[in-house]
């Protein structure tokens, strides 16, 4: 992964919440995903070391930045 440049993106994604320190994007000009190249639907950015996403689909998840690991913890 070469990295994500959000300011030169941000003209093509739509900013649906920002609390601070975390943002959600809805991607509605098919921007590509960085990882895997293709469109993805939105984008969650944080500045925090951990998250948590409530229940969506039956399962919460946690998000931990660690150093140059992110750990992803589906309950």
């Amino acid at each position: 992964m070469t990295g994500f440049d959000l300011r030169g993106e941000r003209h093509r994604l739509k900013q649906l919440t920002d609390d601070g320190d975390a943002k959600l994007f809805e991607n509605r000009a098919g921007v590509p995903c960085p990882v895997c190249g293709e469109r993805f639907a939105r984008l969650f950015v944080a500045e925090r070391e951990s998250v948590s996403f409530p229940e969506n689909d039956g399962s919460r998840f946690c998000l931990l930045r660690d150093g140059a690991s992110v750990h992803l913890f589906r309950h």
